[in-house]
Order: structure tokens, then sequence, then C-alpha cells
């Protein structure tokens, strides 16, 4: 017997799957086009939690569920905290924040990921409406800007044949190496290379004036910003060539452009402004609200649905929480011991917290810390729903089969719920009241409703319907010393999910044997790594992956500026024998 359901993680791609005789395979029709990612084909050999425990010992459910009500009640509703993550992306994972805003304890906001990026986009163009997959496939030039499609997004591949391929990453990633141009600048310098874009795009009268007279009037405005950029020396501080400026602007006139862009760009302080540059650019090149053309970032997966969850609470930051504030914290599918930013100030904080509870899928560094550990429902064994932040599909994920291990998120906030007398409706009624939000096209697929197929076709969703340029260049020379540190996704991991790696890639001509044993250290903190050449790397970064267990000992807890999201990339790094 087959059923249709839906990959949960937290991916741009978000597959729909057919599960077979206990098999999961791509679906053959829509966006999935028959193959899955690496995860999702080896899903099922990762082990996962089967049995509750408390203080390390082994318990039953019934027990588990029995000690989380204890802990609730024994402390007061401001000090129990609810840290939610996005290990499984689907849209009934908020009915626990709906128990704990409801019951009055403390919630999370901000981002780990996205937020910076996301909160320029808004800047400029007043809402995040992404350009999806469907639309890049229209274009005829693709600018990959900070994004390695083979590691995180591979359902893209199949659209971007015989396109003119643009890649800008400080990485010689897989896509560059077949790319007809590859700028490798330097990190963290992306938002000049956008300004300066713009700049000799309005010298080379290359810009289009129609559309900016009618959706972007201050473009001379920001045209004289981008004149405060000493060309000369910011070249070569970014590593790129004025020849290479040409070459991208001779490949994008008159052409259907997309710009695609990873979360790698915005992972710094001033991450809100580097995607108002690159959205500045595309309109510039007036690349909003036509066919085949804008920018692809991570658009608003919930654009279009309203949550039917009561999320109203008390919040506080997801990047620098202060654990020790909370007698009680609830951490459900999330690894905070290892992916939130200042690991040795996280594992201090949450030290001193009288109980953390993990509720998840997968042992790591926050399970083992736990006082007591309740293992999740895998997404083939409840019901659920998801959207997508990279295409408008709504994808149905039903109970595809049966096991007594865990326990839905569902389930365990209707447990809670009832014994706090807190209203909560049935399961099907979310499910429903989700589906009332997509309608049925013509191939058989699902779509979230009243999206625009080619976003800002009508305007932007500002003040006055056009874009909003930076009006400040708020950007000083980078004299830090040390190695810049780059935090991508791995190959063979989702964060701290799978195959998490285990070395520090180095360029190597900087010296380091293969295999060696070396201390990376930064402000905030160290980590011992053996060495893996990596001559695709400039000489002036190393790479950690994202999930490499301690990398973000390395990392800073500040926020971005204008969001609250991390800053992965900020601090430089220094290597000792």
């Amino acid at each position: 017997m087959s059923s249709v359901t839906a990959c949960p993680l937290d991916c741009y791609d978000a597959c729909e799957i057919l599960f077979s005789d206990g098999r999961l395979k791509g679906l053959k029709s829509g966006h999935t086009q028959g193959f899955l990612c690496p995860h999702m084909n080896h899903y099922e050999k990762h082990a996962t939690l089967k049995t509750p425990r408390y203080k390390g010992k082994e318990i039953s459910l019934e027990e588990a569920l029995l000690k989380l009500k204890e802990m609730i009640f024994s402390h007061e509703k401001s000090e129990i905290l609810h840290y939610r993550g996005s290990g499984n992306f689907a849209l009934m994972q908020e009915v626990t924040d709906h128990f704990f805003a409801s019951y009055g304890a403390v919630l999370t906001e901000g981002t780990l990921c996205d937020g910076a990026g996301e909160a320029g986009i808004i800047e400029g163009r007043g809402s995040n409406k992404n350009m999806s997959l469907h639309e890049v496939a229209k274009s005829e030039v693709v600018i990959f800007w900070g994004r390695n499609p083979h590691t995180t997004s591979s359902h893209l591949l199949p659209f971007i044949k015989d396109k003119k391929i643009i890649v800008i990453d400080p990485i010689k990633t897989r896509i560059a190496k077949s790319a007809d141009l590859h700028l490798q600048l330097k990190p963290n310098t992306d938002l000049l290379l956008a300004m300066l874009l713009s700049r000799f795009l309005h010298i080379e009268n290359g810009c289009d004036e129609e559309f900016l007279d009618a959706h972007a009037s201050d473009y001379e405005e920001y045209y004289e910003l981008t004149q405060n950029i000493r060309i000369k020396a910011v070249l070569e501080q970014i590593g790129v060539s004025l020849g290479q400026l040409g070459e991208i602007l001779a490949m994008v006139k008159d052409k259907r452009v997309a710009i695609v862009c990873g979360v790698g760009i915005q992972k710094y302080s001033n991450g809100v402004d580097v995607m108002r540059a690159i959205d500045a650019f595309a309109a510039m090149l007036g690349l909003f609200g036509k066919e085949g053309c804008g920018v692809s970032y991570l658009g608003s997966s919930r654009e279009g649905v309203v949550s039917p969850f009561n999320k109203k609470a008390k919040k506080v930051s997801k990047v620098d929480t202060e654990f020790a504030d909370f007698k009680t914290v609830f951490i459900q599918g999330a690894n905070p011991l290892s992916q939130m930013p200042n690991s040795l100030r996280v594992r201090e904080s949450i030290s001193k917290a009288r109980n953390v509870v993990y509720f998840g899928l997968y042992e790591n560094e926050t399970s083992a810390a736990a006082d007591l550990v309740i293992p999740a429902k895998s997404f083939l064994y409840k019901n659920d729903v998801r959207t997508s932040y990279s295409h408008n599909v709504m994808s149905f994920m039903p109970k595809v089969a049966h096991s007594d291990i865990g326990i839905s998120e569902y389930d365990l906030a209707a447990y809670l719920c009832k014994e706090f007398d807190i209203e909560l409706e049935s399961e099907d009624f979310y499910i429903k009241h989700f589906k009332n939000f997509a309608v049925q096209k013509i191939d058989g697929s699902w779509y979230v409703e009243n999206r625009e197929e080619i976003p800002y076709k009508d305007g932007f969703d500002t003040k006055n319907k056009e874009f909003v340029f930076l009006d400040e260049l708020d950007y000083k020379v980078d004299e830090d010393k040390g190695l810049h540190l780059i935090t991508c996704k791995s190959p063979t991991s989702l964060n701290s999910q799978f195959n998490r790696e285990e070395s520090v890639h180095l360029h190597s001509s900087l010296g380091y044997k293969e295999g060696e044993m070396l201390t990376i250290s930064s402000a905030d903190g160290s980590v011992e790594l053996r060495v893996k050449h990596n001559d695709d790397l400039r000489e002036d970064c190393i790479l950690i992956y994202s999930g490499t267990r301690g990398v973000n000992n390395l990392t800073t807890s500040k926020h971005a500026l204008y969001a609250k999201s991390a800053i992965f990339q900020e601090n430089r790094v220094e290597i000792k024998r």
C-alpha cells in the first residue's frame, strides 16, 4: 500500500514523498521530480529516541508526562520557558505554543537562521514574498549569491539547465566550478559588491528607468549613496576586479534574471543592509513583478496562512536566551547547546535552570544535558501539514504508519491542556483549518490561496507602493585580524541532525597537515578539530560546517543590527597547534 506525505525538514525544497512498503521515494509529479535528498534517502537509518528518561533513568511515557506536569505546576508561570526550534518544520508544531502561551509561560522570538535577511527584505519591499522555484525556471540568467544548491536545494538544479550561471561565493562550490562566472569575493563584503553593481549599472545606463520611475523613484538618491564607495580601494578589499563587475553587467543586461541568495550572506551584524543592497540591485534592473525575474531568498512560509493557535505571550530572544532566568525550560525540536551561538555561555546558563526538558527525535548535546527526555513521533506516525519558503505548495502529511514509540506534538499539548484546563480543539479541526487556506490546482497539487505567482506585480507592499532604498552607508573597513569563519550547511547533515562533520577545513597553503589536531579560538571561546585540506576555500577563510560539535563555541551571541537574528560569522578566528 502506498501513501503520499511530505518531508518535515527545515529545508528549501519541502519535498513530497511516496511512502510505499516501508520505503520513502520522491513523488514523481510536481517540484519533487521523483528524487529525494541524501537526508531523506537515509532518514530511517538514523536512530531515534525510543524511551523517555528522567535523571538518566528510563521511565514510561505516562511517568514522563506526569513528571512534566509536576515541573510546570511547581513554579510560577513566568518561570517557565518554551524554546521551540524548527527541527520539524510542519504547522502543527505550533500547538505546543498554544498551551504554553495560554498557560502564561514565556516563549521565544527571533531566529538562528534567516532573520536579518528577511528584515532587510521587508524594509525595502514591505513584505517578504519569495520568487518561487517555478519562476526561477523561467529565467535566462541565475545568480547564486552565497547559495550552494547541490547541498541546500538540489531540487532547484533541474530548473536551471541551459541557463547562464553566475556564482558569488567565497567558496569554489560545485556550482561555482561549472558556472559561466565565479566571483570568489572576501566574506562580509557582499554589501559593497551589491552597491558597486548598482553604481556601475547606473553609469552604463543599464537601469530600467521605466520600472524605477513607477516603483522605485528614489533611485537617483541611492546612486548618490553608492558614490561614497572608493572604487579602487574597495575592489582590492573584496577581491573582485573591475572586469568581473563588467562581465556580470553584460550577462544580465536585458535578460530575465533570478538572484538566488543563501543565508550566509546575512550572518553578520549588517546582514539587514546586505539583503537591502542586493534587492536594490534587483530593483535597479527592474526585476520585480516580471515573469522569470526576482530575488529568491527564504520567503515567508506562513504567508497567506493564519495560525489557529494562541501565541500571545511574553517572549525572549532565541539568540541570547538567558536560561538561568527560568526554573523549567521546555525545549522542542531544537538543540540549543549546539546550535545557539556562544555555546559555552549557553551551557553555563542552562545548567542553572532547575528542570530542563528535551522533546525531540534524536540524541544530541541538549538531550544529554536534560533532566527529562520525551521522545517525539516521526512525521510518518502522526498527522500534519506544511508550507514552504521556496514554493507555494501546501503539502499534507497524514499518518502513514503506526508506532508505539514517542508522542506527537498535538497529543502532548492535548494532555497538558486537559490537565491545566485550557481549551483545545480536535486535531482534525486544526488540519482542516490549515487546508482552508489552500486551493487545488488542475494538476492535483494544493497551493496556498491568494499568493502572488509573480510577487509585486502590482507594486511593493510599502506605504507608497514603492521600493525603499538604503539611505545611509553604515560600513567600516574590516581591519580585524585573524581568519574569516564560514559556517555553511554540510552535505551530510542538516545543522545538528544526521551525519555531523568533525573537522576544520583549511586551504593547504596555510601549512597545516591533513589530520593534524588544531585549536581554533575566537573572542568567545575555542574548539579542537582535525584538519581537512580544502583548496576550494580562500586562504583567508576557514570552514567549519554548521552542526560540527563545538563550532558555536566560536560565535557571538550578539544580534544583527535592527533584527533579532544570530550573526554566526561575525567573529574572526585564530589557529594554534
